[in-house]
This record gives structure tokens, sequence and C-alpha cells, in this order.
């Protein structure tokens, strides 16, 4: 039976929840809170109502030292996960982590260090890019890599939230990390994932304005992209989806290409392209989960659409982006 262990409660721990429900031989033996200030309650909650009765840490290195659990979720504040995940990693713990892993790149640095000396003991990591694994956006990924647009040469990618009311760590850069790399972080994980090239040079913007007293906290953003296969990409990240909006996100994506262009809009993919005249709308691809893959991943029994490679590369355009933005210049990519 493998223990896991979950630290905080900041962060999408229903994708734990959703795979546990696939993984009988899996138990969520502990829980703790990752970061001061942090509450564990919900997660308790939604615990017990899920069938499990893990033991409630007050102190996730207490946690640690007692459970020793295989694999830990970190989903505390954003700045701490980078030193969770470190210390879980030095202790040959599989990590699945909340993103973006890291909130400034001289973390980013330390933790692809450490991570280096544990990938060698067979330790797995993968970030919590779980929009990977819906079902819209996985019925594209596998239009596209089955070549129905061709030469991928244009990606534009929204991400658009309700802003509500936020909590104090949302409001402070330190603790917060920035807007770019944490709702950004899907939409430039997508360009990555659905173009199959890498990133040279970003030029990106954000503005705090309007942002109903949340602090330091960017209501807007906007990234482009050059790429290593000659293609472009813009990134649009907003907080500014009205509260009477149907759902709280609007992610979409419309990916050009020299055979075909797509389109995810409302949890439906569009296609035009040479096969077939008219707008085609594909049949989705059912649910998976992506807790569920890690952890056959680590057994040897399949992979996840999120590698560590992915989750480290990701993170990095997003950390990049964020200088750009905050520096008003082009940065690029080594």
């Amino acid at each position: 039976m493998m223990k896991v262990a979950i630290i905080g409660a900041t962060g999408h721990i229903n994708y734990v929840f959703g795979g546990l429900r696939e993984l009988p031989d899996v138990t969520l033996a502990a829980v703790s809170v990752g970061s001061a200030g942090e509450t564990m309650d919900k997660v308790i909650h939604t615990a017990q109502k899920e069938g499990h009765s893990p033991v409630v840490y007050a102190d996730y290195m207490k946690l640690l030292d007692d459970v020793e659990p295989d694999i830990i979720a970190v989903a505390c504040y954003f700045h701490d996960h980078a030193r969770i995940t470190a210390e879980a990693l030095r202790r040959g713990i599989h990590v699945f982590v909340e993103k973006p892993i890291a909130t400034n790149l001289d973390d980013l640095a330390m933790l692809r260090e450490v991570y280096a000396a544990a990938k060698d003991k067979g330790v797995h990591l993968a970030a919590m890019l779980g929009i990977r694994y819906h079902p819209a956006f996985l019925t594209a990924w596998h239009a596209v890599s089955g070549g129905a647009l061709g030469e991928v040469r244009l990606l534009q990618a929204q991400k658009s939230y309700r802003l509500g009311r936020r909590g104090e760590p949302f409001t402070k850069r330190h603790t917060y990390g920035g807007t770019i790399p944490w709702v950004g972080s899907h939409a430039i994980d997508w360009v990555h994932w659905y173009s199959g090239q890498r990133f040279e040079t970003v030029y990106a913007t954000h503005s705090t304005l309007f942002n109903e007293g949340h602090g330091e906290l960017e209501l807007t953003a906007q990234c482009q992209f050059t790429m290593s296969g000659g293609a472009a990409a813009s990134v649009s990240i907003d907080y500014l989806r009205p509260n009477e909006a149907p759902s709280h996100g609007d992610d979409r994506i419309r990916i050009a290409g020299t055979a075909g262009v797509l389109e995810v809009r409302d949890q439906q993919v569009l296609l035009i392209n040479e096969r077939q005249i008219g707008v085609q709308e594909l049949p989705l691809v059912p649910k998976r989960e992506i807790f569920a893959d890690f952890v056959r991943q680590i057994n040897g029994e399949g992979r996840c659409l999120v590698s560590a490679e992915d989750s480290f590369y990701v993170t990095e355009a997003c950390l990049r982006a964020l200088v750009s933005a905050d520096e008003k210049r082009v940065v690029h990519f080594e």
C-alpha cells in the first residue's frame, strides 16, 4: 500500500482526490499545512467525505519524519512550493506539486539541481498542469499531434478568470509569485505542448490597475513568444471574467497550421482542415486523471502526460515572461 500525504490547501488538491478514486492500493495517510496562515479545514472535510482518515499535522516536517510517505502533493502558498518540494526530493519522496513549482529563477535552479540527484535514484516529479487532461484540450492534442493541422505556425491562448475576493497571499508578489506564473502557466504550457517547439524569446506586459484592492496582484497580462520552429504564440491572461459568468474560467486556444485551423472553446474542439469541407466538431476523448497517471508512472505502468522536464521548462518560461513584464524588455531563452 502506497502512502500519500497532502501538504497545503491553496492549490488544486481536487486532482489528488480524483486520482485516489482510481487507486485502491494508495492511501491518504496524512495532511499538513505547508505555509504559515493556511488552514486544512477544506481538505480534511473533503478527505472525510471521500472516505479517507488522514492523520492531521501542524508541521509538515514532522509529517515527513513520522509518516515517511511515498508521495506528497504540495499545494501551499506558491512561494513555498520549491522549498517543500526540495525537502521531499532529498528524502527520496515522489512529488506532485502545484504550479508554478518555483516563483523565481534562483529557486527554480536550486530545485533543478536537487531533482537531478533525486532522479538518479528513481524519484518522480510532476507539476499540476492538469488542463492537459481536460477532454477538450486532450482531444485537441491528439488531433494536432496526429497531423490534422500540418505544421503549427501560430497559437493564440487565453486564460480568463473571475477575480472575486482573493486571500492575503495573492496580494503580495513575494507569496503570490505573479499572475503570469499562476494563471498563465496553463496557457504557456499549451503553447509548448501543442507546438512541440522550444521558446526562443518573450515580450510580456502586465498591470495591477483596477484589481479591486488586491495589492500587487496583476489583473491583466499579455505574452508574445517566438518559438524554435518559427511559430509565434500569444497568451492573454486576465481576472476580468464577470461574476455573473456561467463558469469561473474561460479557457481557449486557437492553433493555425499549414493544413488547417483548430479551436478549443466552451469545452468544444472545432477543426477546419483540408480533409473535409466545413467545420468539424471533434468527439471528445474520455476524461483522465492526472494524479492517477502520475502514480501509475511511478509504478512503471504508464506515463503521465506532464513530465518533470515539462514542469521545469514551463515554469522557466513563465518566470522569464515575468521578468520581461517587470523590466519591459524582450527576454531571450538560453
